[in-house]
């Protein structure tokens, strides 16, 4: 799917990838997050940390007649706290969504995948 938005110059057409590659790179600037977590659990088996390149598979798009809601899922650092992670996530994400491409999500609901404790050997 796609976002249509009519400039005076003409048409802009985003495709929810854009959009998905915005908020992956949003989300993984925060303190506290390793990384993206794989937002089909079923299908891969297991919570998967996504390389940089591949944040945009933990993000999902929601597209109801105008309005957009934003799913992120997220892998979060072991001692830091969850709640104020996933808060500065929501407003993060929001911000950089109407800075970058000019979009408002109606929401941005952050599901914490799992906790990754770091090894320091």
């Amino acid at each position: 799917m796609t976002i249509q938005m009519n400039s005076e110059y003409g048409n802009i057409e985003m495709s929810n990838d854009v959009i998905s590659t915005v908020v992956g790179g949003a989300a993984t600037e925060i303190f506290g997050i390793v990384g993206m977590a794989s937002r089909n659990q079923v299908r891969d088996g297991i919570n998967e940390i996504l390389n940089r390149d591949n944040y945009s598979r933990g993000v999902v798009v929601n597209q109801e007649d105008n309005e957009i809601s934003i799913d992120v899922h997220i892998i979060v650092s072991y001692g830091t706290k969850i709640t104020e992670v996933s808060k500065n996530v929501q407003e993060r994400v929001a911000y950089q969504l109407e800075h970058d491409l000019g979009i408002k999500a109606n929401s941005v609901n952050v599901f914490v995948q799992g906790v990754r404790v770091q090894n320091n050997v």
